[in-house]
């Protein structure tokens, strides 16, 4: 049997090095694109939309630039572009953890030790330039969004929202004297795992805790109302920051922030798999699972024109894997089983869906309660992701 080739990323040239920071539209162009040089013929890779990017990058649409300082730079060798990174404060984060902390992000590198150290060291020097004790990252801008470095399963396409990278940043990142500062973890659960689907083949001790929770939780579960859009992202902003409050690198959320994460979901989200509990008309949890549209996004290249909007109508009906992107429950209301339940009707949804596996992430290495949860359903660890940091000498 032959075997296919195994990707091999392009070679960086020899010419001069040089790490620029850049801005305006165009240069913002070439940095966002810049992965495309470094995944060329990379299988596993999942271009982003070219759209979101431009709406990540832009300071008039992106209302994470009202409460953070952000600089781009790229890395040349001659005329050729090697490399990118974002060097950022995020002042929010800052007010909100009490640390003088600054991160970089979108780092994207060809095989060259000397641009990934450079790169690295400019984000370092700028962030310390604003007397900034440490550096942490990758985060491309907030950790409920793309965040970490993926440390295994380069042969698996990342889900919706999760990064993707070569195996070689985790060497070129230690090397240049960082640390682990947390991992996350993304789990899997198959149908198969779970009985093939059928309910009474379900895990007893959670069926007993959906029973006990029906009984005594107070709580009613209904699916999101899409013609009632903008209160319900009200009530998921409530639940967001009353339930993650004491999380790993929690930052409260505005209405802005929500509403800007909401327009890029709002056209990939499935009803039926979005859930909110309420005890009268107060909201006390919510599950948020997507639909993984990378398994369509792959096959667009990053462009809706002229035909990738078809491709992505035509091919949700063959998406067969969800991501469970967020749970919460507000404390008040936590031990009552709601988590028991938002996982059974979820999962009772995804079955009448046809889905056939569901990645739930990203969970924190240090949140055991889900962790807990989710293992008891027989999900396993299926990838690991890790933001590292590093304390920098006063510039």
């Amino acid at each position: 049997m032959t075997m296919a080739p195994r990707y091999q990323p392009p070679a960086a040239s020899l010419a001069p090095l040089k790490v620029e920071p850049i801005a305006g539209r165009q240069a913002r162009h070439r940095f966002m694109t810049f992965p495309w040089q470094v995944y060329a013929g990379n299988p596993s890779w999942v271009p982003p939309l070219l759209l979101d990017r431009r709406r990540t990058f832009d300071p008039a649409v992106n209302p994470f630039f009202r409460h953070a300082e952000v600089q781009l730079f790229m890395a040349r060798r001659g005329a050729r572009p090697v490399g990118t990174i974002a060097a950022f404060v995020n002042h929010a984060y800052n007010r909100s953890q009490a640390q003088p902390v600054g991160f970089f992000g979108f780092f994207e590198v060809l095989p060259d030790p000397a641009a990934a150290s450079a790169l690295l060291a400019t984000a370092e020097a700028w962030v310390a330039a604003r007397g900034l004790s440490s550096i942490r990252g990758p985060i491309n801008f907030a950790t409920d969004n793309e965040s970490g470095l993926l440390l295994d399963a380069f042969d698996q396409p990342p889900v919706l929202m999760t990064v993707y990278n070569p195996p070689y940043y985790r060497e070129y990142i230690e090397h240049a004297g960082y640390v682990k500062a947390m991992d996350w973890y993304a789990y899997m659960l198959d149908r198969a795992t779970l009985g093939g689907g059928n309910q009474r083949d379900l895990p007893p001790k959670l069926l007993r805790t959906v029973e006990l929770a029906r009984r005594r939780c107070g709580a009613s579960l209904r699916t999101v109302r899409m013609r009632e859009f903008t209160a319900e992202l009200n009530r998921v902003r409530v639940v967001y920051n009353r339930a993650w409050e004491h999380n790993y690198s929690f930052v409260p959320m505005d209405d802005a922030e929500i509403d800007f994460i909401a327009a890029s979901l709002k056209a990939i989200i499935d009803p039926d798999l979005v859930l909110i509990a309420e005890v009268g008309d107060q909201p006390v949890g919510v599950s948020i699972t997507l639909p993984d549209f990378n398994q369509v996004l792959r096959k667009i290249n990053g462009r809706l024109l002229p035909t990738g909007w078809w491709q992505l109508l035509r091919g949700r009906a063959r998406i067969d894997t969800a991501r469970v992107f967020a749970m919460g429950v507000v404390p008040e209301f936590r031990r009552r089983g709601l988590d028991a339940l938002f996982y059974y009707e979820t999962f009772l949804a995804g079955v009448r869906k046809g889905y056939q596996r569901a990645e739930l992430s990203l969970i924190v290495e240090n949140n055991l309660p889900m962790r807990n949860a989710v293992e008891s359903l027989g999900a396993w660890i299926n990838k690991t992701y890790r933001i590292y940091q590093k304390a920098l000498a006063p510039a």
